[in-house]
């Protein structure tokens, strides 16, 4: 048996690596840093122009149609990369709600235009975390009031998806009443911005019950962020060792010495740990497995772990240099911090596992 993707999978990853190397570097994500842009339009435009953002979207929808392995494998290069555009909040969750759950009619209007580009999305389905927003959303059936908090690219999508008690709700950002107010963030590239609406004009998305789908997409969501989580953990191994062999001391390239070995290796068995579950992950999301909200969760702990002790390590063993502004290892701290919560921390996802495996048992 194959457990490995596809030849034609790999080759859209080997595109989409080399597409990434040559417009998503340092001086590009720094940009969006910096606030000089909003995301990376080049990146985000070639990786429309590829298919590879609507990979998972189907054909009738102006998708590329390849599935959930190959967007498993574009989001691992985006994650290597860095690249600086909304592809979680409009593909892994937004276009997601509403192919699950939206009318024929609003999937035939919405996803075509996520898919080509001309609309960004965000969304808000909940997390796995307890909090009391300050004014709480409330929907009457048309309208929407209220408050949402934090929404990763909220500053520049034109479309939300939201979780409002059980219902979906779908909101048409240049509508009426609404009001935007961006928010400090440790990872600017993923920009953040809390959503206020006055009565705006809204719909429900009429499919299935609102929470099942949102813990649907959210587990989804959860392998896809993975597979970034274990790119940017493996692109800073690989730096790491490039930097060991390079710099000497005491005439000796550091990597020759044995704490800097045992580092490295406990930062590759993270990694490959994650891996596994990531890859366990992609064939449940991909099968639509019942076995999804296990494999996501256990995922979602293990490329957590993984990248935040690569970005931590890494830093450490860059010694002096690590710490400045000039080298890119604060890019995957930052990175792995916002990574690690945009759809709940991973001590919520470690609950949602340990209570997985507790009914499996059972």
């Amino acid at each position: 048996m194959n457990f490995d993707f596809s030849d034609d999978q790999r080759l859209l990853q080997d595109a989409v690596r080399t597409m990434l190397a040559e417009t998503s570097t340092s001086q590009a994500v720094r940009e969006v840093l910096e606030g000089r842009a909003s995301h990376a339009e080049a990146v985000w435009h070639n990786l429309i122009e590829m298919g590879a953002a609507a990979a998972a979207i189907p054909e009738q929808y102006g998708g590329a149609g390849l599935g959930y392995l190959a967007l498993c494998l574009v989001a691992e290069e985006a994650g290597r990369h860095l690249a600086a555009v909304p592809l979680a909040s409009s593909v892994y969750l937004a276009a997601e709600a509403i192919q699950r759950a939206g009318s024929e009619a609003q999937k035939q209007h919405w996803l075509p235009k996520i898919a080509s580009g001309e609309v960004v999305a965000t969304a808000a389905l909940g997390s796995r975390e307890r909090y009391r927003p300050a004014a709480p959303l409330a929907f009457d059936g048309r309208t929407l009031t209220g408050a949402s908090p934090a929404l990763v690219n909220g500053g520049i999508a034109g479309l939300a998806v939201l979780r409002v008690g059980d219902d979906l709700v779908l909101v048409e950002l240049a509508g009426t009443g609404v009001s935007r107010n961006p928010l400090p963030s440790l990872d600017p590239t993923r920009p953040l911005a809390e959503l206020r609406f006055d009565r705006t004009p809204a719909e429900r998305l009429t499919g299935a019950n609102g929470a099942a789908v949102a813990s649907r997409v959210l587990d989804g969501a959860a392998v896809l962020l993975a597979f970034e989580q274990v790119g940017g953990a493996t692109c800073i191994l690989e730096a790491t060792r490039d930097y060991s062999l390079e710099r000497k001391a005491f005439g000796r390239q550091i990597g020759s010495f044995q704490a800097m070995k045992h580092k490295m290796a406990e930062i590759y068995t993270a990694i490959e740990l994650a891996r596994v579950h990531a890859y366990y992950g992609a064939w449940a999301l991909s099968s639509d497995a019942p076995e999804l909200p296990k494999a996501a969760a256990a995922a979602r702990v293990a490329a957590t772990r993984a990248y935040t002790v690569a970005a931590e390590e890494g830093i450490e063993l860059h010694g002096g240099i690590g710490f400045t502004w000039e080298l890119d290892c604060h890019l995957h701290y930052r990175r792995a911090r916002h990574l690690g919560q945009i759809i709940g921390s991973e001590h919520a996802w470690r609950a949602r596992l340990a209570d997985e495996l507790i009914k499996e048992a059972a």
